[in-house]
């Protein structure tokens, strides 16, 4: 018979060996189980290519520390979550959470410094059992690689939307935030947009924004179609070097020659995003003069588009769901003060699509936008925008009076609605000159397409940024005389990322988070019961099997 003692000895050494074993085994597979229903935890592919990337340290600063409201305790719980699974597949990403309030002697400068860099504050009312507290918060991170930096917005601002309900919408957009992040520091600029000019268009100044976001992943550069007439078969090989062609509010019509540069240019595989309006008015001449004339006018792209299967009608759009314009109201001393009222000619619209590009975005403005029309012809079609089902056309040409502002619409006369304002379009297209002379003779001219994909939104205005006082470009989406932020730019930045996406960045935010919300009046009304569940019964279980357990020892130990 083995010694007790020798065989326990061997027990030991033989579990000692097992462990060395799977241990080594281990070391050589790496895997990370998720066990939450929905994997919210578990990277995409597109994530973890990208952050292999990293081959250097890459160093995040989130600014979600200090003292703030539950709310936000649990975003910062999910983005240090989802920043620790980045980390646990690249070491070289390191990040640390900080109060950027911690000195209150330094708040106001660090304050103005951080929204001077675009990282806005959010002002939180938070309601706790009948007490309500505000907290100042920012909801961003900044990524540094070697010596490029981007900021990282953390938090989704829906309008309506409780404080709950945007954490959760941030928690189901922060993998993304955070792998686009990466991406535009990490990853070499490889494709190449054109942004059409001569064709008296929106000036820079007023795309200078939305232009330098676009800068940060992508090399750009101006396209001038006017010339094209001098050498059209040279322009046309030079366009086709570009992934993606930007038409941003042209207001001269096309000629054959420049149509027929843009449409081999899509037939070869080419993406275009046309900010395109057939009506011609803007807020500006109407604000100095109080009352103008929208009235139709022909870019010569109709027959263009009908080929490809849609039509942008000279029609404008009225829609109750609108954005707010502000309007003088009188004088306060030797300040003018101004009046908020709803304008019906800039809809305010809250896509309900579960496509990449809309999912999870906030509120987009439009102005003066036109009805855009589909048409059967092969090709796949997904509205990205529409108005609400309180909206209504209005045919052209007709007068648009400051004054309209007054008016008490009746929803019963703004309907059925939903009208298309942005269509996105993929396939194989076919050129508008097939069977037609060509404008040109051009021996690489094909009639048939390669799989490709275009964007239509019928108000180029969306694209356009303010200008501060100093004639300084404001961010894209904000409108300085109500002081909301819309989110155009978001809108705008997902159409070129999916229109340019390879790696399928953009699918990531097709990613769905269930976050179970509290019940704060049942909380409430259960508050002391809650307590003693959640917190009396384990101590009185805790003391329950202590005293099993000593009663146990004492009677085996104590013969």
């Amino acid at each position: 018979m083995i010694p007790v003692k020798k065989k326990k000895n061997k027990i030991l050494l033989f579990t000692i060996a097992i462990i060395l074993v799977l241990n080594g085994i281990g070391s050589q597979f790496f895997h990370r189980f998720d066990l939450t229903h929905d994997k919210r935890y578990t990277l995409s592919e597109t994530s973890l290519d990208i952050i292999k990337n990293a081959k250097e340290p890459l160093y995040i600063d989130v600014f979600l520390e200090g003292n703030f409201p539950h709310e936000f305790k649990r975003l910062q719980n999910e983005t240090k979550q989802i920043l620790d699974e980045f980390k646990a597949y690249n070491p070289n990403i390191i990040y640390q959470f900080v109060n950027p309030l911690e000195n209150p002697e330094e708040a106001d400068a660090i304050i103005e410094s951080f929204v001077q860099r675009g990282l806005t504050p959010t002002n939180i009312t938070v309601d706790d059992k009948g007490k309500q507290s505000k907290e100042m918060v920012f909801p961003w991170a900044i990524a540094t690689y070697k010596d490029k930096s981007t900021k990282i917005s953390l938090l989704k601002n829906k309008l309506g939307a409780t404080t709950e309900q945007k954490v959760v919408s941030s928690v189901q957009h922060l993998e993304y935030a955070f792998a686009d992040g990466f991406h535009k520091i990490t990853t070499k600029k490889q494709k190449k947009i054109a942004v059409i000019k001569g064709k008296n268009e929106l000036p820079d100044i007023f795309k200078a924004d939305f232009l330098q976001s676009v800068r940060e992943n992508y090399f750009i550069a101006p396209f001038p179609l006017d010339s094209v007439s001098k050498n059209p078969v040279l322009f046309a090989k030079a366009l086709k070097t570009f992934d993606l062609a930007i038409i941003a509010k042209p207001k001269a019509a096309f000629s054959d020659e420049e149509k027929q540069v843009l449409d081999q240019f899509i037939i070869n595989g080419g993406k275009t995003l046309w900010l395109v309006e057939t009506v011609n008015i803007d807020m500006e001449n109407l604000n100095k003069t109080g009352t103008s004339f929208a009235f139709p006018f022909d870019l010569g792209l109709n027959d263009m588009f009908f080929k490809y299967g849609f039509r942008i009608n000279p029609i404008l759009v009225k829609d109750i769901q609108c954005a707010p314009i502000s309007l003088a109201s009188g004088n306060k001393g030797n300040q003018t003060q101004y009046e908020k009222y709803p304008w019906y000619f800039s809809p305010y619209i809250f896509p309900e699509s579960k496509h990449p590009i809309v999912n999870n975005i906030d509120g987009v403005k439009l102005d003066f936008a036109n009805a855009i029309d589909t048409l059967k012809n092969g090709i796949k079609k997904t509205i990205l925008l529409q108005t609400s089902i309180y909206s209504k056309k209005v045919g052209t040409p007709v007068e648009i009076d400051l004054k309209m502002v007054n008016e008490k619409p009746n929803p019963q006369d703004f309907q059925p609605g939903n009208i298309p304002v942005s269509v996105l379009l993929e396939g194989n297209f076919s050129s508008v000159f097939e069977n037609r002379v060509l404008a040109f003779n051009d021996p690489s001219f094909k009639a048939k397409g390669k799989p490709s994909k275009m964007i239509v939104v019928s108000d180029g205005d969306i694209i356009k940024n303010q200008l501060d006082e100093k004639g300084q470009p404001l961010e894209l989406g904000f409108d300085k005389w109500t002081n909301k932020m819309y989110a155009n730019k978001e809108f705008l930045m997902n159409c070129v990322n999916y229109l340019l996406d390879d790696n399928g960045l953009i699918n990531i935010r097709s990613k769905e988070v269930d976050l179970p919300l509290l019940d704060k009046e049942k909380v409430a009304e259960n508050y002391t019961y809650t307590q003693l569940l959640t917190v009396g019964l384990p101590l009185v279980l805790l003391l329950f099997f202590g005293i099993v357990i000593t009663y146990l020892r004492k009677r085996q130990f104590g013969r």
